[in-house]
Formats: C-alpha cells, sequence, structure tokens
C-alpha cells in the first residue's frame, strides 16, 4: 500500500469520527499505538479538524469578544501543536531513510514530506465539507452545482498532491532526493522573542 492511500484513509477515518459528535471539545480516542506513524497522521487530522470547527465558530457575526478572544488563544494553541506534530512526522521520515545513500545529484525538494503530508490532511477536511455542500437539501441548485465543481477539483488535487507525495518519498528512498527538516521558528508563541511578550 502506497503511504499517501494509507495517510488518507485514516484521515477519512479521524474526520468520520469526529463528526459522530460534531464537537470541539469531544475528546480524542485514537485507535492506533502510541508512536506508530499512524497513530501521528491519526492525530494530526484530529487537531486539524477541530481547528477547522474552531475557525468557522469564531467567525459568527455576533460571537461575544471574550468568547472570541478565547477561542483565537484555543486555535493559536493547536496551531503549534500542528507544527508540532509536523516536525514529529518529518523526524519518522528522516529515521525511515537514514540509511540511505544520497546520491551525488541528489536534489533537494522545496517542502519536507511531512509538510505535504499536512496539506493532505487539510485536503481531506475540505472534500469532506464541499461533499457535505453537495449534499443539502435547503441548498439551491445552483449552490449544489457550484460546490460539485469545487468538489471535483479538491478531488484531482487529492490525487495529484498524493501522487506528488509518493513520488517524492520513492525519490528519497533512492537516495535521488534528500529532506533537511527545519525547525519552525515561530516567534510569536516564544515570550523571549515576541516584544509584545518580552517588553511587558
Amino acid at each position: 500500500m502506497a503511504f499517501t492511500e494509507q495517510a488518507n484513509s485514516i484521515f477519512l477515518q479521524a474526520i468520520r469520527d469526529y463528526h459522530l459528535k460534531d464537537n470541539v471539545d469531544t475528546p480524542i480516542s485514537n485507535p492506533y499505538d502510541l508512536g506508530s506513524i499512524e497513530h501521528s497522521l491519526y492525530l494530526k487530522c484530529w487537531i486539524d479538524t477541530v481547528q477547522w470547527h474552531l475557525e468557522d465558530i469564531i467567525r459568527a457575526p455576533h460571537i461575544d469578544p471574550v468568547e472570541a478572544l478565547a477561542l483565537k488563544r484555543r486555535i493559536d494553541r493547536s496551531n503549534q501543536d500542528r507544527t508540532d506534530l509536523v516536525e514529529e512526522i518529518d523526524s519518522y521520515f528522516r529515521r525511515l531513510y537514514s540509511e540511505v545513500q544520497v546520491l551525488p545529484d541528489a536534489r533537494l525538494n522545496t517542502e519536507s514530506p511531512a509538510w505535504a503530508v499536512d496539506r493532505l490532511s487539510i485536503l481531506a477536511l475540505k472534500i469532506w465539507h464541499m461533499r457535505e455542500q453537495t449534499e443539502r437539501s435547503d441548498a439551491s441548485a445552483e449552490h449544489v452545482a457550484r460546490c460539485q465543481s469545487k468538489l471535483d477539483v479538491l478531488l484531482e488535487q487529492q490525487r495529484d498532491l498524493s501522487t506528488a507525495i509518493d513520488q517524492l518519498l520513492d525519490d528519497i528512498a533512492a537516495g535521488r532526493k534528500y529532506m533537511k527538516v527545519y525547525r519552525q521558528m515561530k516567534m510569536y508563541n516564544d515570550p523571549s522573542t515576541n516584544p509584545v511578550l518580552y517588553k511587558k
């Protein structure tokens, strides 16, 4: 099984599991063994799914400002968790390919495998929610047709991105490409680099 076939299946499972209750406070029940790549993929998509719905909630026109600020802080924490998990997934790939002999003419990719997987997880969410729009009985035929057209594009994107990720992993495994991981240096979360925090 190709890596992305497994990843897309796990992403769909996480999204489906979340929507059983469709509540941002639902505790995660990750069915995979801690430390496995499957566990990380499920957790990655669960975080993305909760954050997707937090982003919906915070856009309510008449939301209480205090509630909105609390949601913004929660979204910030979620973004940091998401970034940390992407780096964890890249560490998995680094370990997986640590014994590969890199060819002299090997090339560097524009992004690490895990950041591409991050986009694949978000695509799974877009597909799920766009498909919901095509199934709405309270929407106009024009809305459904427009959303169906967008869904078709998203599905094509998913196929293309999946192919590109699998090709990248094949290239890394064969030594034709090599990966470097640059840890995210988010300055606004760090009290020593955000001037609003260290000058107070």
